[in-house]
């Protein structure tokens, strides 16, 4: 399944780009996670609970940052699995300066099986952009969150 889009955030590229790295951020931002924990220099683990129609269950899965250019991209690999089926992905982040905002353009390719492919094409397509719209809505309240944080006295 391919993924792509883009979201604008109300942030300099570089506060974007350190955003979507942050462990404790991202933890907050992705829809189903109930942990997030550093293993090892840009690598992750991640336990999330994964709900698309009647499937639902608990993911363990390992995500690491691979080909960091800052603050211009850096590409995310995942792979996780569980009792309902496993998931591998592949995706490039590019961050391009929009005045004072970032626009974050995505692109991958995820693979996923068991009783998640199961579910059907269009709707993993629908849920996959609800997942992505709500990560970035968050991520954009805690960068800003941050920032006035950030510059009061």
């Amino acid at each position: 399944m391919k993924v792509g889009g883009s979201y604008t955030l109300p942030v300099p590229r570089e506060r974007a780009y350190q955003g979507l790295q942050d462990p404790e951020i991202l933890a907050k931002c992705m829809p189903g996670t109930e942990q997030l924990a550093r293993i090892g220099p840009d690598e992750y683990e991640m336990k999330m609970k994964v709900v698309i129609a009647v499937v639902q269950g608990l993911f363990t899965a390992k995500i690491r940052i691979a080909d960091q250019k800052p603050p211009d991209e850096f590409r995310l690999l995942v792979e996780g699995s569980g009792k309902v089926g496993f998931l591998k992905g592949d995706g490039l982040l590019t961050f391009v300066p929009a005045g004072g905002s970032t626009e974050v353009r995505y692109e991958g390719d995820v693979q996923v099986g068991g009783m998640i492919a199961g579910v059907g094409q269009r709707l993993l397509d629908t849920t996959a952009k609800i997942v992505i719209r709500k990560f970035f809505e968050r991520m954009s309240e805690e960068l800003t969150q941050a920032g006035q944080a950030a510059s009061l006295p």
